[in-house]
């Protein structure tokens, strides 16, 4: 059964379509005047399963529950016994989203003809988790409210914030490689992948053990503190960076790989031109950071509490990309300073006049659609089409890309987001060039 997915993807990948959306993708990243693209990305996936498309066979009742995201606590123990079952499980998986993606919702994605075989590695975190209450709407769902209890409120509680440690598990991933090599190797060729860049968002994590009102209430009363933890955070997260560099785990990202909130990495300015394929730097890779929590935070305070330290990320890598939902536009100058910026994240909640006159053709216009539509009680394609043509008509002369993501729910009719996609495919293609 395996095989048979293995063959359908290899299948999909091998169309002539696939390489002239890549060069698409390749011409909007290096801020050549293309159509905007579309993707879409973050689904619920719980949502989506219509007849059995997504329904897994294999793996035991545990590892399926594992990837559907059922048993979320599971992952942390998974036992040695089960390791290939979950792995197929895994792989299963994917190849069933790629098909279903492809096959309902494409936009303008792309498949290639290539498995991935991540690296095992050991990563002991920052030595600090989030302890939270967590309220759920929906079991199957992974978006959750949370309460966050707070883990750090003086200068002593800023030491529980330690440098993680990084261990490359070769023979773990050996035994991995081999094993998909020779279940699926001769259909798709099995590609051992390490760190395809990383999410770095370290006001994501500081605001879940300091507390949302409470750090951004210090940011003014208690400053010094505030810079304490973020540069105690910074030099964790660098040293995490250093580790991968030193021990070769950093993998490519300037293709099939999604960037920041964004969508895939193609480009000709990536890798640096003393590129060494035995061992990648980050300055080969694309790099991302995002404060999401300061989109009411000033451009002032946003450079003094969150950028000066995220530059210090930025400044390692090749091309970066800016921003998550926070609404940016009127934060260009500020990130103009952000070394080798290409693309910048435009969420719902931009003033899109703005946007476009600071944007400019200067960066990528990555523009994210409102996926509130999704979760009304009526489907109404008739406003998800108008919402999306004002945008692209007032980005006339932009770079955009066209990036759906964020979908909490879709009310259980995934029709909604296939119609979507056809629509945004559609509509798109009335922008070109």
């Amino acid at each position: 059964m395996l095989r048979d997915l293995a063959q359908e993807v290899a299948e999909i990948a091998s169309l002539p379509i696939q390489r002239e959306r890549a060069e698409m993708w390749r011409r909007l990243n290096d801020l050549e005047a293309v159509k905007p693209m579309v993707w879409i990305n973050e689904i619920p996936w719980h949502e989506m399963n219509v007849n059995d498309e997504l329904t897994l066979r294999t793996g035991t009742e545990a590892a399926r529950a594992r990837e559907y995201g059922i048993d979320r606590a599971a992952d942390a123990k998974k036992p040695n016994a089960e390791t290939f079952d979950t792995l197929c499980c895994s792989v299963e998986y994917a190849l069933r989203k790629t098909i279903y993606q492809w096959r309902h919702m494409s936009g303008d994605m792309v498949v290639e003809p290539v498995l991935a075989c991540p690296l095992v590695v050991h990563d002991t975190g920052f030595g600090i988790t989030e302890d939270v209450d967590i309220a759920r709407t929906d079991a199957a769902s992974s978006i959750i409210s949370r309460r966050f209890h707070l883990q750090i409120q003086d200068e002593e509680d800023l030491k529980k914030i330690q440098r993680p440690r990084v261990e490359y598990d070769a023979e773990a991933t050996e035994r991995n490689y081999q094993f998909l090599n020779n279940l699926l190797g001769d259909i798709l060729p099995v590609e051992k992948r390490g760190a395809p860049g990383f999410w770095f968002a370290p006001w994501d994590e500081l605001i879940r053990w300091w507390g949302v009102e409470e750090a951004m209430v210090d940011m003014v009363t208690r400053p010094r503190l505030v810079h304490a933890a973020m540069e105690r955070l910074i030099r964790a997260y660098l040293s995490r960076l250093d580790q991968c560099e030193e021990q070769g785990l950093l993998s490519r990202n300037d293709g099939n790989v999604r960037i920041g909130s964004g969508g895939y990495g193609y480009t000709d300015d990536l890798p640096a031109p003393d590129y060494d394929p035995h061992h990648v730097r980050p300055r080969d890779l694309w790099g991302c950071a995002t404060a999401q929590i300061f989109s009411d935070v000033s451009p002032e305070m946003h450079r003094e509490f969150a950028l000066q330290y995220e530059k210090r990320w930025l400044e390692r890598f090749g091309l970066t990309y800016y921003g998550c939902c926070e609404p940016l536009h009127a934060k260009v100058d500020m990130l103009q300073s952000v070394p080798n910026l290409r693309k910048i994240s435009m969420s719902p909640w931009i003033d899109v006049d703005v946007a476009v006159g600071n944007v400019g053709d200067d960066y990528v216009f990555s523009h994210k659609p409102n996926p509130a539509v999704f979760a009304q009680d009526t489907w109404n394609p008739t406003q998800a089409r108008e919402e999306l043509v004002q945008v692209l008509e007032k980005a006339q002369g932009c770079v955009v890309e066209v990036i759906m993501k964020d979908i909490s729910t879709v009310r259980y009719q995934p029709q909604r987001l296939w119609k979507w996609a056809e629509m945004a495919r559609e509509v798109t293609e009335a922008f070109a060039p």
